[in-house]
């Protein structure tokens, strides 16, 4: 018997023209896409050996250059195309030099310069032996970045029917007005707002604060009644705070403030809170001194018992480190304060409260005035000959080396030296014609009629420019 189908329906038929048309198409789109698939997998195969081959690469890099010459702690961050074993700092260097810290995880590596770099220098990050995790090869990992010019602040008073701030290049270009008030004390400079400390027309003390092009601006609220003196107003370094010393009206009076130590934040969210008074064994501090500490929220007072205290905003944890006649400064990027006692200058090791006597300038001679510490570990100090023939600021090394860098003479008055935030320029303020160039009354801080910002090059003596003005925002301290 035949097994063979019969009939039509169950036979098997030839396809048709279209279907071996689907057909064919089907065969080549899976034959391409097979070929695809090898391509893509022995591509990554290759990337594969490559990056065993070659080790970690850099993929991309993060870095605010603008704030990098404008403080200490900026920050770059390096990604790579693998997880990283931890780099250690033997394995950085920096060139032109510059320190730096540290820190490695997954894919990338954290840079943290501690102090300001240099403006329009050219610096190569190289970063050497980097492997990857799971092991292979170790690559060198390099980045190079330019940094902007530098520009700063500068307050003129008495100019266009007001007091002034201008925003300026340090070689004088472009100046350009930013806040005009009436009367103007003071001002300072953060990363993102500028604060004034200024006199209304009903002769009360107000804090105004603008964005950095002056637009924006806002009072903060002032301490108690608000109707007495602002006065040593300074700004951290980071974190857009400032702090201030405030005296009532009337400090006679009982339960009245003098010269009592206040922070504030400059950012819009905290606008409307209060200033925080800087208190110690439950009452607010007196100051006859102060400074911020760079890096942390510590602040150095200096009572008016002459005893040196460093204490967080709060005033818990008030640590007494001695006594001191003033303090001269704290270089940004550093823990250490330089202060003046009976029997000379200190250097003072915040961290631990080790205290070091500086050593006094070769080869010069004179009247100890203002010192400014340097990051590298020298000072300016300016030093006035007995014989009333002027001024001259040394640069004192720390093994006591001295080099002059600025002289004032004749009749010519230097009434206050400030360093650029790298320590690169150094800005010297002077009284021209001292002898007919009187001071001008009618303000808690007055200066002479005529004031001039000298700025001078450190690395080889070059001035850069002369400004009309006083306060540069390098200043970290008022006039004196």
């Amino acid at each position: 018997m035949s097994t063979e189908p019969t009939s039509r329906a169950a036979r098997a038929e030839p396809p048709g023209r279209r279907e071996r048309a689907r057909r064919r198409r089907r065969r080549g789109f899976l034959s391409g896409f097979a070929v695809i698939l090898g391509v893509l997998m022995i591509a990554g195969g290759a990337a594969g050996v490559v990056g065993a081959v070659q080790g970690p690469r850099l993929t991309g890099m993060q870095f605010d250059v603008d704030a990098s010459v404008a403080a200490s702690g900026s920050r770059m961050i390096l990604t790579t195309t693998q997880p990283l074993q931890q780099v250690d700092a033997s394995q950085v260097s920096v060139s032109p030099a510059a320190p730096v810290t540290v820190s490695t995880s997954g894919r990338s590596i954290g840079l943290r310069f501690t102090t300001p770099l240099y403006d329009q220098t050219t610096y190569t990050v190289t970063v050497s032996g980097v492997t990857g995790s799971g092991g292979g090869p170790a690559a060198t990992i390099t980045q190079t970045f330019t940094t902007p010019a530098l520009q700063a602040y500068i307050l003129r008073r008495g100019a266009d029917g007001g007091d002034t701030v201008l925003r300026t290049g340090i070689d004088g270009s472009a100046p350009a007005a930013v806040y005009t008030a009436a009367h103007i004390e003071d001002f300072r400079a953060t990363a993102s707002y500028l604060v004034m400390s200024i006199r209304t027309d009903a002769d009360r003390p107000a804090l105004v604060v603008t964005d950095l092009n002056g637009q924006g601006a806002r009072e903060l609220p002032l301490p108690d009644k608000g109707d007495g003196t602002v006065q040593e107003l300074q700004s951290a370094d980071r974190g857009d705070v400032i702090g201030y010393t405030y005296t009532d009206r009337d400090p006679s009076a009982q339960g009245s403030l003098a010269s009592a130590l206040f922070t504030a934040s400059l950012k819009a969210a905290d606008a409307d809170k209060p200033p925080t008074s800087i208190m110690a064994a439950g009452a607010p501090v007196s100051a006859a001194d102060w400074r911020f500490v760079p890096d942390s929220d510590s602040i150095l007072v200096l009572s008016f018992a002459g005893r040196l205290l460093l204490t967080p905003p709060d005033g818990s944890k008030l640590v007494d480190l001695g006594d001191a006649t003033r303090i001269d400064g704290i270089a940004r990027g550093t823990s250490e304060a330089v202060v003046l006692r009976l029997d000379g200058l200190y250097g003072i090791e915040l961290k631990d409260g080790t205290a070091t006597r500086l050593p006094d300038a070769t080869g010069a001679s004179g009247f100890l005035g203002e010192l400014v510490p340097m990051t590298d570990g020298s000072t300016l100090r300016q030093l006035t000959s007995g014989d009333g023939e002027g001024s001259t600021v040394y640069r004192v090394a720390a093994d006591g080396t001295a080099r002059p860098v600025f002289t004032a003479s004749g009749s010519v008055s230097l009434l206050q030296t400030c360093v650029s935030p790298s320590g690169r320029y150094a800005a010297f303020l002077v009284q021209p014609d001292a002898a007919r160039n009187a001071y001008v009354t009618g303000y808690n801080l007055p200066v002479p009629k005529t004031v001039q910002t000298q700025i001078v090059n450190l690395d080889d003596g070059s001035q850069v420019s002369t400004l009309d003005g006083f306060a540069l925002s390098w200043c970290q301290v008022p006039l004196q």
